[in-house]
This record gives C-alpha cells, structure tokens and sequence, in this order.
C-alpha cells in the first residue's frame, strides 16, 4: 500500500484512521482498554534498521523509491484516544491517528497487535478481580504464552486489578509487584516432602508458600507447620476439589495453631471458578492460562479504519460499506452519559454532553507526558480503579449478556 501510494503520490495525503471494535466479544457487557502505554513507546522507537533494509531489498519486497521512504522513517503524526484502563464497549473510537497514508499505514499492525492482545488480557482481568472481591490475584500465566506476550500479560493483569505477576520481567520493566512459589519438581527432588520444606524454609524464611499436594495434603501441611513453627506464610493447593479441599486445609491449620497461615489456590482457575471459590476459605488465587489467552476471548476484535482524508484541503469523509462490516466515516469524539455516577450511554460521533472520553497522547510523533513505563502503569491502573465505579451493577454479572450500556451514534 505504501509503495503504490507513493508512487502515486497520495503517500502525503492527510488522514484519520480510528480504532475500534464493532462489538465486544460475543456475551461480555465491557471491555478495558490497555495497551496504548507500551504502544506509544514502541512508536516513538520505530524505525527500520540496515540489516532490514537490506533484506527487503536482497528480497525484492519494495522498490527503491519505498526503501528511501523506509530508511527515513520515523513517526510524526497525532495520536489522542481513551485512558489506559479506561472501558470501552461496541463502537468505541478507543484511538484516533491523524498522519499521512503512509504513516499511518505503516503502524496498523504494530498498533492492533498490542490493543487487542493487551486489551483481551485486561478484560479477562477485570471480570476475575471482580469474582475474587478484595481477595489477592496473581498472574502465573508466562508459561501458557510467549516470552513478550508473558510480560504485556503481566501489564494488562495489574492494570486491571491484579495485585502481582510471577514474571519477573514485568517487575523490572513496568513495576509490576512479584510474588512465586516453588514447584512439584523442587519437592521432588529430595528424598523427603520433610526436607524439600526445610530446604525452602532455610533459604526464604518463613514468608513463603509451601506446595502441598504432591503427596499427602494432611501430612504435608502438618509438617509445613512444624517445620515453620507455626509461622509459614501460606500454603498452596494446586488439584484436586479446591473448594473442599481449602475448607479441610483450613480447620487442620487452625488446629495446629497456625490461624495466620494463607491457603492459595492455583490450577486452571478462570472467573467462574473463582466465584465458585467465594465460599470456601481461599486468600489467595494464581490465575495463568485463562488470563493469558484472555479468558476464551484472546483478542478485543479491534479494527483500524480509515475514516477521513484531505483532499484538495478539504476533508472528506469515507467509510467501509461492506456487508456486516460497515463503518461510519468522520472523525468521531466520545463521551460516557453518566446518571448519578453510572454510565447509561456511550455517546459516539459530535455529543455536546457527558464524560470526555479521548486525551491527546503524541503530536508529532512525540510522547506529550513524558512518564516512564512504570509510571504510565500506575496512572493506568489508578485510572481503572476510578472508572469501575461507573459501572452499573448489571455489568458485574459473570453470566454471558448484552453490553451494560448502549452505544449511541451520532
């Protein structure tokens, strides 16, 4: 597209190109947003280097006129869109680039591919912190994604209520809080379930989580008592009927006296089986393969669509008109209609009331808050925790439903 268009001559041409879902994913009533901080600093980044140069020139990929183009690039257009962890629902222009064809062309896939797959995970997040209440979340999905993926997880989770990650990575680059336990493999290594504990007791003190069903639940909690005094942070369960089993685990430690010890519950946990967990005496959730592959809904289905260009210094308006995939042209601003504190509408198009939904984010191909990625994260996660109070009770049911509030367009 890039190198017909600049042979053309419309590579320069002014556009807007808008992002967003024509639905949320099938029976969810919200989405969050996530993502844009990790988008903006890759953009403010993007540029082709010589070895890559060279392979599409060795490949025959672009002619030359494309590669000149290439080997100056560098994004300067405008980018303004939602807060990060803001909610999002059908329709919602999420995020507006104003750039040339070229340009705004050249970000398409860098930009979906981190909207949607950040933007699934902390949706995914959102409905699991509501089923735990105030009880503690932990992202452990690194294994079930790939090595990037693992990390943006991590982002996404916290961002929408997590309170730690496994992923060390995340802590460093964003300030994700860690946490981790130790695996079956460590138990299994020494001769005994008694002296893979003290060995992990010896090196970490009594303020870690001792596994304990590779073997006899009873017996092994019995000894991580023991063996701590009393005083072993928590216990982790990871098969089994968790329910029944935490309730068990629970009376046999406050019958050894051990009343401030935490059960932890891993095991393929998404929402609902963590709502299922209300009643049983669980502290503690390590949520992995659900949350990581956004919980049966691994993408947002955001899409990235031209809706205006510059021509002859006047904007017109275009739109896709395809069958089931028609969109509507213009640059649309949003707002949120809010009744008492809780949104009743999201008001797409020209809307003269509401909640301003869209902040400017780049000009020029800048950062315009010059924040660190970790600082990004927590006014992210901040701004979430404000916004869920908008939301109607309606939208914190689990069960599959219509969007909580309607999409309006103007």
């Amino acid at each position: 597209m890039v190198q017909a268009a600049l042979k053309s001559g419309k590579a320069s041409t002014p556009c807007v190109f808008e992002t967003f879902a024509r639905k949320l994913p099938d029976g969810r009533r919200f989405g969050v947003f996530a993502g844009s901080g990790r988008l903006i600093q890759a953009l403010v980044n993007f540029r082709f280097s010589t070895s890559e140069l060279d392979f599409l020139a060795d490949e025959k990929v672009v002619d030359s006129q494309t590669l000149d183009f290439l080997a100056d690039f560098k994004f300067t257009g405008n980018i303004s869109g939602y807060r990060e962890g803001e909610l999002y629902f059908g329709n919602s222009p999420v995020l507006t680039v104003e750039a040339t064809f070229a340009e705004g062309v050249m970000i398409e896939t860098l930009l979906l591919s981190v909207l949607n797959y950040d933007s699934a995970v902390a949706s995914a997040a959102a409905r699991m912190r509501i089923a735990a209440g105030d009880r503690y979340l932990a992202e452990m999905g690194a294994r079930r994604a790939n090595e990037n993926a693992a990390v943006a997880a991590a982002r996404a989770a916290y961002i929408a209520g997590f309170d730690a990650s496994s992923n060390l990575e995340a802590h460093r680059t964003f300030g994700v809080p860690s946490m981790g336990t130790s695996a079956h493999s460590f138990t299994l290594l020494y001769d005994s379930e008694e002296s893979a504990f003290r060995a992990q007791l010896d090196s970490m003190g009594t303020q870690t989580t001792l596994l304990v069903d590779t073997y006899d639940i009873e017996n092994a909690v019995r000894s991580a008592v023991e063996l701590s005094s009393g005083k072993v942070a928590a216990v982790r369960l990871d098969s089994g009927d968790l329910g029944s089993t935490a309730v068990k685990v629970r009376k046999l430690l406050d019958d050894l006296g051990a009343h401030e010890t935490k059960i932890v519950v891993t095991s393929d946990l998404d929402e609902y089986t963590i709502a299922a967990l209300q009643a049983a005496p669980v502290d503690r959730y390590g949520v992995g393969t659900s949350l990581v592959t956004g919980s049966s809904h691994p993408t947002a289905g955001f899409v990235y669509k031209l809706v205006s260009h510059n021509t002859n210094s006047e904007w017109v308006s275009v739109e896709k008109r395809s069958e089931n995939k028609a969109s509507k042209g213009g640059k649309k601003i949003a707002t949120r209609e809010l009744k008492g504190g809780i949104a009743t509408a999201e008001l797409v198009g020209n809307p003269s009331s509401g909640r301003e939904l869209q902040w400017p984010i780049m000009t020029q191909g800048e950062q315009i808050e010059k924040l660190s990625a970790k600082e990004l994260v927590i006014r992210a996660r901040k701004h979430h925790n404000d916004v869920m109070t908008e939301l109607p009770e309606a939208g914190r049911r689990l069960s599959q439903g219509e969007p909580v509030i309607p999409t309006i367009l103007s």
